[in-house]
């Protein structure tokens, strides 16, 4: 099972938060699904923070009342997915003494099941161009530095790494990630480089627009396959500390 939970949340009166919120936010959520936190090598929920406008200062973040803010959380595995469905957060969700009102909540449901059979297994026309927008800083381990930059590479074996982990389909190793490298080029990026403010020191990612462009002569099967990864991206998120806020992906499919 493999679940998307999004909520709206509006806010009364401004809300002053530390940088590093989001840690403290996670946990509380955690707490009240009754999980564990950080004793996962590979995380079975990712988590958006809390994603709109606001200003920030050197240590702090100003959340307004004139806007809206949504907060997502994925579940990528059953136990984690039923946790996430079951979460309550109405009327308000309330921590660090910022309180914001919950106004709606929209839950999209699959399967590794479902996405393999409709994307891969049914044989469908492949797509040919990804459009994914980075919505919180994405990036990715580079022995001992964090990479902020979109390389198809290091995206797909993400993507690859996470669903090889919880799916009963496996789908291949650094074989696949080699030929996906080949055949699926960067076609354009709008990106800019931001900070996510950790509990100690901080790590640089990149926010922004990427286009993925499948090649005309890639094997139709793996380009299903790509695509498959992509599709999981919007669950599993990207890159490193999807966890904690890290790496929430968005795509558009176009032919």
């Amino acid at each position: 099972m493999l679940i998307r939970s999004t909520w709206t949340l509006s806010l009364s009166e401004k809300a002053v938060l530390p940088r590093s919120y989001q840690l403290e936010l996670v946990k509380q959520l955690h707490e009240r699904m009754s999980l564990e936190m950080g004793s996962e090598t590979i995380p079975s929920i990712s988590y958006s923070g809390i994603i709109g406008s606001c200003s920030a200062s050197k240590e702090f973040l100003t959340f307004h009342p004139d806007g809206f803010y949504s907060l997502a959380l994925c579940g990528l595995q059953e136990r984690a997915a039923k946790a996430i469905a079951s979460l309550n957060l109405s009327p308000s969700l309330e921590f660090l003494g910022a309180k914001f009102d919950v106004i709606n909540r929209e839950d999209e449901t699959t399967s590794y099941e479902q996405l393999y059979t409709s994307l891969v297994a049914n044989e469908p026309e492949p797509i040919r161009r990804f459009d994914l927008h980075f919505t919180t800083p994405t990036a990715f381990a580079q022995q001992s530095i964090h990479l902020p930059l979109p390389v198809p590479a290091l995206m797909f074996r993400s993507w690859l790494e996470r669903w090889n982990h919880f799916a009963s389909v496996y789908l291949g190793s650094d074989e696949l990630i080699a030929y996906l490298s080949q055949y699926i080029i960067l076609k354009h990026h709008q990106i800019k480089t931001r900070s996510f403010q950790l509990h100690r020191g901080y790590v640089n990612g990149f926010i922004g627009d990427v286009t993925l462009q499948v090649l005309s002569r890639t094997d139709p099967l793996l380009a299903n396959v790509a695509n498959l990864l992509v599709h999981h991206a919007q669950f599993a998120g990207t890159g490193v500390k999807t966890r904690l806020g890290m790496g929430q992906t968005q795509v558009n499919l176009k032919n």
